[in-house]
């Protein structure tokens, strides 16, 4: 039985909330580099209309751990 519109939002919005509810929203790749670069500051995505329209992150937060 095929779906309707409406429900294939729904599955997708559902889908979309359990990604961000587990912190799914960023490639393997992009995970990776993170880790790697020991950041731990703040990365913001601005999407409109299902496109990045912009984004960025604090300066500042590529810190080891024990300096101040």
């Amino acid at each position: 039985m095929a779906q309707g519109p409406s429900e294939l939002e729904e599955v997708g919005f559902l889908e979309f909330r359990r990604k961000v509810r587990t912190a799914e929203v960023l490639s393997a790749a992009m995970e990776r580099l993170l880790v790697q670069l020991r950041f731990n500051g703040k990365l913001s995505v601005l999407v409109h209309n299902g496109r990045v329209l912009k984004s960025g992150y604090e300066e500042g937060y590529f810190r080891t751990p024990g300096t101040p």
